[in-house]
């Protein structure tokens, strides 16, 4: 029996699996652990955290298998921002401003004003603090001291590569997603663009592959980290949300998926370029020449109830979330919790408003709300936001006519029948909740094996019954959609004046 590790390191954990060649998952692991936040709107990680978090769960799943049986791991990682900033000496220089990072406020006006015409036809993305280009100009003109040690960028999968074999890469997914300076045409590092930017050419990685690529053996002393007793194959692996797109079976254009973790991505898979810099693309790992993944992002969606949980439910474990939704369903929340309604910018948003000094709104409250009420408000603000996404879209692919739905926030039953009664559409879910770590074991299936083509992977996916929509309660939240972006619209320059107040303060 041949053995593949699926491995994806998360903003707050990290997951493995083991698979056999039929995707049957024979052992998983995991490792919790948080980011650093020093300031409102600042998030950080050091790398080793990811590599950390990579190591333990990876040796989790090792412990359960036959350790001969191995052949290859694969491992995806989340959007870490500016990545691995690395000396020449090849240590962190400083944590990285990972993708939840809004800091670059400045930075972001300053490339929006001089260069968005031209980073938009370079590199068909966008200008926003939420981009690992404009965070690294953050770090240059904030900590100059910083600044001069810079030798490498690296996004987090290609440390965790780096780190394991010694090999200098990235996959063209994560070049797609720093963006800026990123030339979308010929796949390639833009020199033009870094002059402009003033990023130093020479410290991004020159060695492009694709996710499945082999990029070595596992070297020493991460084998003995691991467990492995037997040179193991690494792959170049990916982001996250491109394995978790993987993982709920989008292999070819026009196919869409949500991915629902801490953060929620809806996107779809398309050819050619999508003209459209208010919405993020990166080519996909099928065939990232040809192939795009264009996506809008919420930035705290699955954080959300992990918050409200963890702060006012008395933890963050299996029987707080049992008890919240239970009391959901005795109350008998009605579509609009009574009328209240949650934007749910708590650490600024991305696409479609591109709104780093947004926040997050409470709009509604009265005494008569409790907190399942406020709960289920929050399940149903990251329901309009991902209906923003979906009417933002402009894609020219045949309509949307159903939602799949993959990461953690799938496992709810509530928050399913809620987001296919807002979208009006019906949400299908995995039966085996793998997600991003399956797409990954898949990748190290695929990875130097022509007849493996992957359509194959709808043969390791199953999907629950669809949940189908209450056209009444869509009707409803036709209503209180209206609501949601009316509050944005009519508070956005009093959350700019609040944002100017916290920067002036917090100097």
């Amino acid at each position: 029996m041949k053995i593949y590790i699926g491995c994806d390191v998360g903003t707050s954990s990290t997951k493995a699996v083991a698979v056999d060649e039929n995707g049957k998952v024979l052992a998983e692991g995991s490792k919790k652990y948080t980011f650093i936040q020093k300031h409102n709107n600042w998030a950080e990680q050091e790398p080793d955290v990811w590599l950390d978090g990579a190591v333990e769960s990876i040796k989790a799943v090792i412990g359960q298998i036959d350790e001969a049986c191995i052949e290859r791991i694969c491992i995806s990682a989340l959007y870490a921002g500016t990545g691995a900033m690395l000396d020449e000496n090849m240590n962190s220089i400083r944590p990285a401003l990972i993708w939840l990072d809004r800091r670059a406020e400045k930075e972001s006006a300053w490339a929006q004003e001089n260069l968005a015409d031209k980073i938009a036809e370079v590199t068909d993305n966008g200008i926003d603090s939420y981009f690992g280009y404009i965070k690294l100009l953050w770090v240059k003109n904030n900590e100059p001291e910083n600044w001069k040690k810079l030798r490498w960028v690296l996004p987090a999968n290609s440390y965790i590569v780096y780190r394991m074999t010694g090999k200098l890469m990235v996959d063209y997914s994560s070049a797609g997603n720093f963006g800026g300076i990123y030339d979308y045409r010929n796949h390639c590092w833009s020199e033009e663009m870094c002059g402009l930017l003033g990023i130093p050419f020479e410290t991004m990685p020159t060695e492009f592959c694709k996710p499945y690529d082999i990029v070595g053996m596992i070297n020493e002393e991460f084998s003995k980290k691991l467990g492995l007793k037997h040179e193991v194959e690494l792959c170049a692996g990916t982001i996250d949300c491109i394995s978790s797109m993987l993982s709920a079976n989008a292999v070819k254009p026009g196919d869409n998926a949500a991915v629902l973790g801490t953060s929620l991505n809806w996107g779809v898979l398309h050819t050619g370029l999508s003209g459209d810099p208010q919405i993020v693309s990166m080519p996909y790992a099928i065939d990232p020449e040809d192939i795009s993944y264009t996506y809008a992002g919420a930035s705290t969606a699955g954080a959300l109830p992990r918050w409200f949980v963890n702060n006012f439910c008395g933890g963050d474990g299996a029987a707080e979330y049992a008890e919240i939704e239970k009391g959901i369903i005795d109350a008998d929340i009605p579509p609009g919790s009574d009328g209240l309604v949650i934007l749910p910018y708590f650490m600024g948003e991305r696409s479609p408003i591109w709104d780093q000094n947004a926040t997050g709104v409470f709009f509604g409250m009265t005494l008569a709300h409790k907190k399942t009420h406020v709960y289920h408000a929050i399940l149903e603000a990251v329901g309009y936001s991902l209906r923003d996404m979906n009417d933002s879209m402009n894609l020219d692919n045949e309509r949307i006519e159903k939602i799949v739905l993959v990461g953690g926030g799938s496992r709810s039953m509530i928050w399913k029948q809620i987001l296919a009664d807002i979208m009006g559409l019906p949400v299908l879910t995995p039966i085996n909740p793998v997600e991003a770590p399956l797409g990954d074991a898949f990748m190290a299936a695929k990875a130097g094996k022509e007849s493996i083509d992957f359509t194959q992977i709808s043969e390791w996916i199953e999907f629950n019954e669809a949940v189908m929509p209450d056209m009444k309660k869509h009707n409803a939240y036709n209503e209180y959609f209206k609501v949601y972006k009316a509050l944005y619209e009519n508070l956005k320059d009093t959350m700019s004046i609040r944002a100017n107040i916290l920067n002036d303060t917090n100097l």
